[in-house]
């Protein structure tokens, strides 16, 4: 959800608006009331809005009325509209799509279901209002009318007047959308979508083709090569925006089922080399158990520092994986009770690599390569395998660093009995700013001291 949406309520009962304006609030949105269409149509029309909420029999000027005065004014049709009525009729909803509204919520069920809507509406139309556009046409009126219809919806547009500009254009700032004509100069429309979809970076760019009548052959061949959609000149501008908006809504699904898959299998395969590290640390009952204490202090001190939910999902999978590479050191290095010589020391320290090869070969495991590679770099440049110094070392490596040096301190080993708090925040104070980030430490510090063990 976007921070604190502003959104506007509309309906004639001042009780229900009583009860809606406390359900937002709740959600953590900032309500604007009206109690009619046309005193909302007058309130979007001087204030932006992230949504509006209405209900469709009202005096004045009702829902459906308000909802598409709304999408007929360049100022306001990138307002989603959630009609929220105690009608539920087939009819009734149907009309309220055809006036343009983004959803429909009955009022019985607006207790359960509208936050939730809520939340699916804001991530949709956030996605679309942040979308580029490039548009390419030699015809420097074509550009600027397009370009105009399309910002007024509240897109980004950057346009290029021929296929080889285009390409340029594309390579500087990859676009969400394209908007080609097919006869150019230089490089035309044909060659310019054969190059888009031969780019495998690029293919799944939805790719639109607008020409005159004469083409329609051409255009319907284009379709064949990859094009999207096609819109024959001369067109309504209307008509470009809705097309845009479609193919972006249906690219956003598209693109919302694949997350959901690759989330899917990221958890599986999490839990799949979570299992691997609690087998690897059950070799050594020392050691039982370090991953996920650190991954439990590194999701507090994110929460301090007030990271989003995924960046704390994210945290607790690199704290479960940041020892990952241990896997490829041989156990009577790792479980060796005594000093270990020079040569096994270097093998040791080979870990953070060897983690970071095997998370490599997954894509949604990118991110978390630095942790991974450097939770042993020191603040001051003297760790491994990088020498990495200061902030050169990524955030969550330097939060790593300290919550990894805090469990080991804590725990027993073979050689020593585990420290009491107040010993393990000392040695971690006296190497602040030297072994660990001094901005991590004293997050560790706020966190440790407000709950000590």
């Amino acid at each position: 959800m976007i921070n604190q949406p502003n959104i506007l309520i509309v309906d004639d009962s001042s009780i229900i608006l009583k009860a809606l304006t406390r359900q937002l609030e709740q959600f953590g949105a900032r309500v604007t009331q009206a109690e009619d269409g046309q005193q909302a149509l007058e309130k979007a029309l001087a204030a932006d809005f992230d949504l509006i909420i209405s209900d469709v029999e009202m005096p004045k000027l009702d829902g459906f009325g308000l909802c598409e005065k709304l999408k007929g004014n360049p100022g306001t049709r990138g307002i989603p509209v959630i009609i929220l009525s105690s009608l539920d009729t087939d009819n009734i909803i149907e009309k309220g799509f055809k006036v343009g509204a983004a959803a429909y919520v009955t009022k019985s069920e607006a207790k359960n279901e509208l936050n939730g809507t809520i939340e699916r509406v804001l991530e949709k139309s956030r996605f679309l209002r942040s979308r580029l556009i490039l548009v390419v046409d030699d015809s420097l009126t074509v550009r600027r009318l397009v370009t105009q219809a399309l910002e007024e919806a509240g897109f980004q547009v950057m346009t290029a007047e021929n296929g080889k500009q285009a390409m340029k254009r594309v390579q500087e700032h990859k676009p969400d959308l394209i908007i080609s004509d097919i006869n150019m100069p230089e490089m035309n429309g044909i060659e310019f979508c054969k190059r888009i979809h031969a780019d495998p970076t690029l293919a799944l760019i939805p790719f639109v083709t607008m020409s005159s009548n004469s083409d329609r052959a051409v255009m319907r061949r284009l379709l064949q090569w990859g094009a999207s959609s096609y819109l024959v000149k001369p067109f309504n501008l209307e008509q470009i925006v809705i097309t845009v908006e479609k193919l972006l809504s249906d690219h956003f699904l598209l693109l919302l089922k694949e997350k959901e898959r690759l989330d899917s299998e990221q958890k599986m395969m999490v839990a799949s080399i979570t299992s691997l590290i609690a087998a690897l640390e059950a070799r050594d009952h020392y050691t039982r158990g370090h991953s996920e204490a650190v991954a439990k202090l590194l999701i507090d001190m994110g929460a301090r520092m007030n990271a989003d939910t995924d960046d704390l999902e994210s945290l607790g999978i690199a704290g479960r994986l940041h020892d990952l590479g241990k896997i490829g050191v041989p156990d009577n290095i790792l479980l060796k009770p005594e000093s270990l010589t020079d040569e096994e020391f270097a093998i040791i320290k080979k870990h953070p690599e060897i983690g970071a090869s095997i998370l490599g070969a997954i894509p949604s495991m990118k991110p978390l390569l630095p942790v991974i590679r450097h939770h042993h770099e020191r603040f001051d440049g003297k760790g491994y395998p990088d020498g990495l110094k200061g902030n050169e070392i990524m955030l969550w490596a330097r939060m790593t660093a300290v919550a990894d040096t805090y469990d080991a301190l804590t725990s027993d080993r073979p050689y020593r009995q585990g420290m009491n708090h107040d010993q393990a925040m000392g040695i971690i104070e006296n190497v602040r700013g030297k072994q660990l980030c001094p901005d991590c430490v004293d997050v560790f510090k706020s966190i440790r001291n407000s709950h000590r063990p």
